[in-house]
């Protein structure tokens, strides 16, 4: 056992534990934070997709003593402490970025960090920047009209089709 400490979703956490778990293992399993989705443990899905120090990750792919000391994000800090919805999450849920919903945190996570970067990203800029996130229901236009939306940029279309 290792002691651990970090801020997650803007809270400071300190925890003892074994050094091979992985970071979301410590989000699901010890902080009880089960937004971030296990979808397939390889890195291939992004399902799992976090911010550590502002940068996405893939939270299956590292252990947690990796992100001692840092600053994580994950999808249940997206929304404001008021509930008040990210611009990200508002334009997935505006424009149906969603179906199962099992993708989607992983996807707001990767489309916030991208738009921090690249506040007016061409559509084709979107669907590369997705390129490891895996949805199998959407055939992915909603998502990437959601992303154009919440970058302020016109989509094609109502909100409301």
């Amino acid at each position: 056992m290792t002691e651990v400490t970090m801020t997650v979703n803007g809270e400071s956490v300190t925890k003892d534990i074994p050094d091979n778990t992985l970071m979301t293992g410590f989000l699901r399993d010890v902080l009880k934070l089960t937004g971030t989705h296990v979808g397939c443990d390889t890195s291939q899905c992004g399902a799992c997709v976090i911010h550590l120090d502002g940068s996405p990750v893939k939270a299956c792919s590292i252990f947690a003593l990796e992100c001692d000391g840092a600053d994580i994000t994950t999808i249940e800090g997206m929304a404001d402490p008021d509930g008040t919805l990210h611009p990200v999450q508002r334009a997935f849920r505006d424009y149906h970025g969603l179906q199962c919903g099992f993708c989607t945190p992983g996807m707001v996570m990767t489309a916030s960090a991208m738009l921090d970067h690249t506040p007016k990203p061409t559509e084709d800029e979107v669907r590369e920047h997705l390129e490891g996130n895996l949805c199998r229901c959407t055939g992915y236009h909603n998502i990437v009209r959601a992303i154009m939306a919440a970058s302020g940029q016109e989509v094609a279309g109502s909100a409301a089709e």
